[in-house]
Protein backbone atom coordinates (compact mmCIF):
# COMPACT_ATOMS: atom_id res chain seq x y z
CA UNK A 1 0.00 0.00 0.00
CA UNK A 2 1.29 3.31 -0.98
CA UNK A 3 1.94 6.76 1.16
CA UNK A 4 2.38 7.05 4.53
CA UNK A 5 -0.56 5.76 5.86
CA UNK A 6 -2.23 2.45 5.13
CA UNK A 7 -5.70 2.82 2.86
CA UNK A 8 -9.14 2.89 4.49
CA UNK A 9 -12.06 0.49 3.87
CA UNK A 10 -15.58 0.59 5.61
CA UNK A 11 -17.12 -2.85 4.74
CA UNK A 12 -21.27 -2.33 5.59
CA UNK A 13 -22.28 -6.36 6.64
CA UNK A 14 -25.23 -5.63 8.93
CA UNK A 15 -26.28 -9.59 8.83
CA UNK A 16 -27.23 -12.05 9.29
CA UNK A 17 -25.20 -14.37 11.34
CA UNK A 18 -24.50 -16.55 7.95
CA UNK A 19 -24.02 -13.84 5.66
CA UNK A 20 -21.41 -12.01 8.41
CA UNK A 21 -19.21 -14.94 8.27
CA UNK A 22 -19.19 -15.11 4.91
CA UNK A 23 -17.89 -11.85 4.50
CA UNK A 24 -15.11 -13.06 6.54
CA UNK A 25 -12.64 -13.61 3.86
CA UNK A 26 -13.45 -10.68 2.26
CA UNK A 27 -12.41 -8.48 5.49
CA UNK A 28 -9.35 -10.63 5.37
CA UNK A 29 -7.75 -10.32 2.08
CA UNK A 30 -8.51 -6.52 2.93
CA UNK A 31 -6.62 -6.60 5.80
CA UNK A 32 -3.62 -8.88 4.10
CA UNK A 33 -3.77 -6.27 0.96
CA UNK A 34 -2.59 -3.62 3.43
CA UNK A 35 -5.80 -1.54 4.28
CA UNK A 36 -7.17 -0.25 7.45
CA UNK A 37 -10.74 -2.24 7.84
CA UNK A 38 -13.74 -0.92 9.73
CA UNK A 39 -16.81 -3.11 10.09
CA UNK A 40 -20.72 -1.47 10.59
CA UNK A 41 -22.60 -5.10 11.87
CA UNK A 42 -25.43 -5.04 13.82
CA UNK A 43 -26.40 -6.96 17.07
CA UNK A 44 -26.30 -10.09 14.52
CA UNK A 45 -23.26 -10.45 13.93
CA UNK A 46 -21.23 -8.51 16.45
CA UNK A 47 -19.99 -11.22 18.33
CA UNK A 48 -18.13 -12.60 14.96
CA UNK A 49 -16.67 -9.50 14.11
CA UNK A 50 -15.69 -7.73 17.46
CA UNK A 51 -12.07 -8.88 18.28
CA UNK A 52 -11.16 -10.85 15.03
CA UNK A 53 -8.25 -10.48 13.45
CA UNK A 54 -9.84 -9.48 10.32
CA UNK A 55 -10.67 -6.23 11.26
CA UNK A 56 -9.14 -3.12 12.67
CA UNK A 57 -12.47 -1.68 14.15
CA UNK A 58 -15.83 -2.37 14.42
CA UNK A 59 -18.71 -0.87 15.01
CA UNK A 60 -22.13 -1.68 16.13
CA UNK A 61 -25.32 -0.72 14.58
CA UNK A 62 -28.49 -1.66 16.82
CA UNK A 63 -30.80 -2.63 13.78
CA UNK A 64 -32.85 -5.55 16.54
CA UNK A 65 -32.80 -2.64 18.79
CA UNK A 66 -34.15 -0.23 16.93
CA UNK A 67 -36.46 -2.52 15.26
CA UNK A 68 -38.36 -3.15 18.88
CA UNK A 69 -38.40 0.73 19.82
CA UNK A 70 -39.86 1.94 16.89
CA UNK A 71 -39.78 5.19 15.56
CA UNK A 72 -38.13 7.57 18.09
CA UNK A 73 -35.69 10.33 18.85
CA UNK A 74 -32.97 7.82 20.93
CA UNK A 75 -32.42 5.49 17.60
CA UNK A 76 -32.56 8.77 15.62
CA UNK A 77 -29.73 10.34 17.50
CA UNK A 78 -27.51 6.92 17.96
CA UNK A 79 -28.01 6.91 14.45
CA UNK A 80 -26.51 10.21 13.71
CA UNK A 81 -24.21 9.24 15.95
CA UNK A 82 -23.22 6.47 14.05
CA UNK A 83 -22.47 8.60 10.76
CA UNK A 84 -20.64 11.42 12.63
CA UNK A 85 -18.30 8.19 13.62
CA UNK A 86 -17.90 6.96 10.19
CA UNK A 87 -17.25 10.20 8.83
CA UNK A 88 -14.70 11.30 11.09
CA UNK A 89 -12.84 7.91 10.12
CA UNK A 90 -12.49 9.47 6.65
CA UNK A 91 -12.40 6.15 4.88
CA UNK A 92 -11.05 6.09 1.15
CA UNK A 93 -13.59 2.95 0.10
CA UNK A 94 -16.88 1.65 1.49
CA UNK A 95 -18.14 -1.36 0.10
CA UNK A 96 -21.74 -2.47 0.96
CA UNK A 97 -22.20 -6.28 1.05
CA UNK A 98 -25.45 -5.62 2.30
CA UNK A 99 -27.00 -4.31 -0.51
CA UNK A 100 -30.83 -3.53 0.88
CA UNK A 101 -32.31 -0.36 2.14
CA UNK A 102 -31.08 -0.72 5.66
CA UNK A 103 -27.64 0.10 4.16
CA UNK A 104 -28.22 2.97 1.84
CA UNK A 105 -28.04 5.77 4.12
CA UNK A 106 -24.83 4.32 5.76
CA UNK A 107 -23.19 3.97 2.39
CA UNK A 108 -24.68 7.50 1.08
CA UNK A 109 -23.37 9.11 4.35
CA UNK A 110 -19.99 7.79 5.39
CA UNK A 111 -17.92 10.59 3.49
CA UNK A 112 -15.50 7.85 1.43
CA UNK A 113 -14.69 8.84 -1.40
CA UNK A 114 -15.48 5.50 -3.31
CA UNK A 115 -18.70 4.21 -2.63
CA UNK A 116 -18.52 1.02 -4.14
CA UNK A 117 -22.18 -1.37 -4.53
CA UNK A 118 -23.03 -4.50 -6.50
CA UNK A 119 -25.85 -3.78 -9.65
CA UNK A 120 -27.33 -6.53 -8.11
CA UNK A 121 -28.01 -4.42 -5.01
CA UNK A 122 -31.96 -3.81 -4.26
CA UNK A 123 -34.45 -1.83 -2.57
CA UNK A 124 -32.70 1.24 -3.83
CA UNK A 125 -29.19 0.48 -2.37
CA UNK A 126 -27.73 1.49 -5.37
CA UNK A 127 -28.23 5.46 -4.93
CA UNK A 128 -25.65 4.88 -1.90
CA UNK A 129 -22.63 4.37 -4.25
CA UNK A 130 -20.88 6.18 -6.63
CA UNK A 131 -19.09 3.42 -7.99
CA UNK A 132 -21.24 0.36 -9.55
CA UNK A 133 -19.15 -3.13 -10.11
CA UNK A 134 -20.83 -5.79 -12.04
CA UNK A 135 -23.26 -8.54 -10.52
CA UNK A 136 -21.36 -10.44 -7.94
CA UNK A 137 -23.25 -13.16 -8.38
CA UNK A 138 -21.83 -14.46 -11.56
CA UNK A 139 -23.52 -18.02 -12.07
CA UNK A 140 -26.85 -19.31 -10.13
CA UNK A 141 -24.53 -22.02 -8.50
CA UNK A 142 -21.30 -19.63 -7.71
CA UNK A 143 -20.57 -20.11 -3.79
CA UNK A 144 -21.72 -16.89 -2.01
CA UNK A 145 -18.22 -16.65 -0.16
CA UNK A 146 -16.41 -15.96 -3.88
CA UNK A 147 -18.98 -14.05 -4.24
CA UNK A 148 -18.68 -11.43 -1.60
CA UNK A 149 -14.38 -11.42 -2.72
CA UNK A 150 -15.65 -10.00 -6.10
CA UNK A 151 -15.18 -6.39 -4.01
CA UNK A 152 -11.47 -7.55 -3.31
CA UNK A 153 -11.33 -8.63 -6.94
CA UNK A 154 -12.16 -5.74 -7.92
CA UNK A 155 -9.62 -3.52 -5.86
CA UNK A 156 -7.16 -5.40 -7.70
CA UNK A 157 -7.11 -8.36 -5.03
CA UNK A 158 -6.98 -11.81 -6.46
CA UNK A 159 -7.55 -14.79 -4.14
CA UNK A 160 -8.45 -18.47 -5.19
CA UNK A 161 -10.87 -20.71 -3.19
CA UNK A 162 -7.97 -22.91 -1.60
CA UNK A 163 -6.46 -19.87 -0.18
CA UNK A 164 -9.62 -18.16 1.59
CA UNK A 165 -8.68 -17.23 5.01
CA UNK A 166 -11.40 -17.52 7.80
CA UNK A 167 -11.03 -15.61 11.36
CA UNK A 168 -12.88 -15.95 14.24
CA UNK A 169 -12.55 -14.10 17.51
CA UNK A 170 -10.41 -15.66 20.22
CA UNK A 171 -12.36 -17.79 22.51
CA UNK A 172 -11.43 -16.41 25.93
CA UNK A 173 -10.31 -19.06 29.26
CA UNK A 174 -14.06 -18.27 30.72
CA UNK A 175 -15.35 -19.43 27.73
CA UNK A 176 -12.50 -22.47 27.09
CA UNK A 177 -13.57 -23.06 30.96
CA UNK A 178 -17.09 -22.99 30.44
CA UNK A 179 -17.38 -25.88 27.72
CA UNK A 180 -14.66 -27.90 29.37
CA UNK A 181 -17.44 -28.15 32.44
CA UNK A 182 -20.31 -29.02 29.51
CA UNK A 183 -18.45 -31.61 28.07
CA UNK A 184 -16.93 -33.03 30.97
CA UNK A 185 -18.80 -36.44 30.91
CA UNK A 186 -17.79 -37.06 27.15
CA UNK A 187 -16.49 -40.53 26.64
CA UNK A 188 -13.11 -39.87 25.36
CA UNK A 189 -12.66 -43.25 23.05
CA UNK A 190 -15.42 -42.20 20.83
CA UNK A 191 -15.67 -39.42 18.02
CA UNK A 192 -17.86 -36.54 18.95
CA UNK A 193 -21.01 -35.57 16.71
CA UNK A 194 -22.77 -32.12 17.23
CA UNK A 195 -26.61 -31.92 15.87
CA UNK A 196 -28.05 -28.43 15.10
CA UNK A 197 -31.25 -29.19 13.89
CA UNK A 198 -33.08 -25.79 14.24
CA UNK A 199 -32.83 -22.72 11.81
CA UNK A 200 -34.69 -19.30 11.99
CA UNK A 201 -36.75 -20.30 8.37
CA UNK A 202 -39.35 -22.81 9.12
CA UNK A 203 -38.84 -23.56 5.05
CA UNK A 204 -35.48 -24.34 6.41
CA UNK A 205 -36.01 -27.15 8.52
CA UNK A 206 -35.06 -31.14 7.52
CA UNK A 207 -38.23 -33.44 8.26
CA UNK A 208 -37.70 -34.45 12.37
CA UNK A 209 -38.41 -38.06 11.37
CA UNK A 210 -35.33 -37.86 9.39
CA UNK A 211 -33.46 -36.36 11.85
CA UNK A 212 -34.54 -39.43 14.72
CA UNK A 213 -33.60 -42.06 12.38
CA UNK A 214 -29.83 -40.30 11.95
CA UNK A 215 -30.08 -39.81 16.11
CA UNK A 216 -30.97 -44.06 16.02
CA UNK A 217 -27.94 -44.44 13.76
CA UNK A 218 -25.57 -42.81 15.40
CA UNK A 219 -26.68 -42.61 19.40
CA UNK A 220 -24.40 -45.83 20.70
CA UNK A 221 -21.69 -45.07 17.96
CA UNK A 222 -20.66 -41.33 19.00
CA UNK A 223 -20.97 -39.09 21.56
CA UNK A 224 -24.19 -36.77 20.67
CA UNK A 225 -24.63 -33.60 21.19
CA UNK A 226 -27.42 -31.02 20.28
CA UNK A 227 -27.30 -27.68 20.29
CA UNK A 228 -29.37 -24.72 19.27
CA UNK A 229 -31.50 -21.91 20.96
CA UNK A 230 -33.46 -22.32 24.22
CA UNK A 231 -36.51 -22.18 21.89
CA UNK A 232 -35.09 -25.04 19.88
CA UNK A 233 -36.05 -27.73 22.72
CA UNK A 234 -39.29 -28.96 21.73
CA UNK A 235 -37.59 -29.78 18.58
CA UNK A 236 -34.65 -31.16 20.15
CA UNK A 237 -36.52 -33.53 22.70
CA UNK A 238 -38.65 -34.54 19.73
CA UNK A 239 -35.65 -36.03 18.11
CA UNK A 240 -33.11 -36.51 20.69
CA UNK A 241 -35.83 -39.09 22.26
CA UNK A 242 -33.45 -38.93 25.44
CA UNK A 243 -30.12 -39.69 23.52
CA UNK A 244 -27.31 -37.62 23.83
CA UNK A 245 -26.25 -34.06 25.63
CA UNK A 246 -28.62 -31.52 25.01
CA UNK A 247 -27.15 -27.60 25.37
CA UNK A 248 -29.71 -25.86 23.59
CA UNK A 249 -29.94 -22.80 24.91
CA UNK A 250 -26.49 -22.74 26.99
CA UNK A 251 -23.90 -21.26 25.44
CA UNK A 252 -23.24 -17.82 23.37
CA UNK A 253 -21.95 -17.76 20.11
CA UNK A 254 -18.50 -18.37 20.68
CA UNK A 255 -18.88 -20.77 23.19
CA UNK A 256 -21.04 -22.64 20.52
CA UNK A 257 -17.86 -21.95 18.16
CA UNK A 258 -15.40 -23.74 20.99
CA UNK A 259 -17.92 -26.69 21.03
CA UNK A 260 -17.86 -27.34 17.22
CA UNK A 261 -14.18 -26.53 16.83
CA UNK A 262 -14.52 -30.01 19.71
CA UNK A 263 -16.11 -31.99 17.31
CA UNK A 264 -15.31 -34.55 14.85
CA UNK A 265 -18.58 -33.76 12.90
CA UNK A 266 -21.62 -31.03 12.64
CA UNK A 267 -24.73 -32.01 10.96
CA UNK A 268 -27.16 -28.66 10.68
CA UNK A 269 -29.81 -27.20 7.80
CA UNK A 270 -29.07 -24.01 6.10
CA UNK A 271 -27.94 -21.93 9.24
CA UNK A 272 -25.60 -19.81 11.21
CA UNK A 273 -25.13 -23.19 12.92
CA UNK A 274 -24.05 -24.77 9.83
CA UNK A 275 -21.37 -21.64 8.16
CA UNK A 276 -20.11 -20.83 11.97
CA UNK A 277 -19.20 -24.70 11.99
CA UNK A 278 -17.37 -24.28 9.32
CA UNK A 279 -15.55 -21.02 9.95
CA UNK A 280 -13.94 -22.91 12.95
CA UNK A 281 -12.27 -24.79 10.26
CA UNK A 282 -12.07 -28.11 12.49
CA UNK A 283 -14.87 -30.09 12.09
CA UNK A 284 -16.12 -31.95 9.49
CA UNK A 285 -19.87 -30.54 7.94
CA UNK A 286 -22.90 -32.01 6.35
CA UNK A 287 -25.16 -29.62 5.25
CA UNK A 288 -28.65 -30.30 4.78
CA UNK A 289 -30.78 -27.93 2.04
CA UNK A 290 -33.90 -27.77 1.11
CA UNK A 291 -35.24 -24.20 -0.32
CA UNK A 292 -32.10 -22.52 -0.21
CA UNK A 293 -29.27 -23.99 -2.73
CA UNK A 294 -26.25 -25.86 -1.95
CA UNK A 295 -23.94 -24.82 -4.40
CA UNK A 296 -24.04 -21.45 -3.10
CA UNK A 297 -24.53 -21.33 0.28
CA UNK A 298 -22.65 -24.98 0.94
CA UNK A 299 -19.89 -24.84 2.97
CA UNK A 300 -17.00 -24.29 0.73
CA UNK A 301 -13.75 -26.49 0.60
CA UNK A 302 -13.19 -30.38 -0.43
CA UNK A 303 -15.94 -33.09 -0.29
CA UNK A 304 -14.07 -35.31 1.96
CA UNK A 305 -14.94 -32.74 4.89
CA UNK A 306 -17.70 -30.78 3.99
CA UNK A 307 -20.59 -32.31 2.46
CA UNK A 308 -24.17 -30.56 1.15
CA UNK A 309 -27.05 -32.36 0.67
CA UNK A 310 -30.75 -31.62 -1.12
CA UNK A 311 -31.40 -28.27 -2.06
CA UNK A 312 -32.39 -29.81 -6.10
CA UNK A 313 -34.99 -32.10 -7.50
CA UNK A 314 -38.60 -30.45 -7.41
CA UNK A 315 -39.11 -27.90 -9.85
CA UNK A 316 -40.09 -25.25 -6.97
CA UNK A 317 -36.24 -25.45 -5.41
CA UNK A 318 -34.36 -23.37 -4.73
CA UNK A 319 -37.24 -21.27 -3.92
CA UNK A 320 -35.74 -18.94 -0.76
CA UNK A 321 -39.07 -18.82 0.99
CA UNK A 322 -39.51 -18.38 4.72
CA UNK A 323 -42.93 -20.70 4.20
CA UNK A 324 -43.78 -23.25 1.66
CA UNK A 325 -46.49 -22.03 -1.70
CA UNK A 326 -46.08 -25.00 -3.16
CA UNK A 327 -49.68 -26.22 -2.92
CA UNK A 328 -49.28 -29.63 -4.74
CA UNK A 329 -46.09 -30.95 -3.19
CA UNK A 330 -46.34 -29.14 0.08
CA UNK A 331 -43.01 -28.74 2.05
CA UNK A 332 -41.97 -31.89 0.11
CA UNK A 333 -38.40 -30.41 -0.04
CA UNK A 334 -38.04 -30.83 4.06
CA UNK A 335 -38.18 -34.33 3.22
CA UNK A 336 -35.45 -34.31 1.57
CA UNK A 337 -32.39 -35.52 1.46
CA UNK A 338 -33.40 -39.09 2.89
CA UNK A 339 -32.58 -40.15 6.27
CA UNK A 340 -30.08 -43.22 4.28
CA UNK A 341 -28.35 -40.28 2.21
CA UNK A 342 -27.27 -38.73 5.55
CA UNK A 343 -26.05 -41.61 6.99
CA UNK A 344 -24.28 -42.78 4.20
CA UNK A 345 -22.46 -39.16 4.05
CA UNK A 346 -21.73 -39.97 7.94
CA UNK A 347 -20.23 -43.57 7.12
CA UNK A 348 -18.03 -42.00 4.16
CA UNK A 349 -16.64 -38.74 6.88
CA UNK A 350 -16.14 -40.67 10.14
CA UNK A 351 -16.43 -43.94 10.04
CA UNK A 352 -14.58 -45.09 6.89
Amino acid sequence: MSGNRKKKVLLIKLSSLGDVIFNVPLANALKDAGYEVTWLVSEKGIDIVKNNPCVDKVILAPMKEWKKRGMCLTSFFEYLDIIKQLREEKFDIAIDSQMMFKSLYFMAFCGAKRRIISKEGRELSLLGGNEWIDNISYKPDSPIVMNYLRYANHLGIEIAPEDIKVTLPKRTNSQIQKVNELLKDLDKTKQTVVISPATTWGNKHWNKDNWREVVNYLSDKVNLIFTGGSNDNALIEYIAQGKGLNLAGKTNLLELAEIFSRANLVISPDSGSAHLAWATRTPKVIAIFTCTPKEVLGPLGSYDKYISLGGRGLNCQPCFKRKCFNKENFEACTFSPSADDVIDAINGLIFS
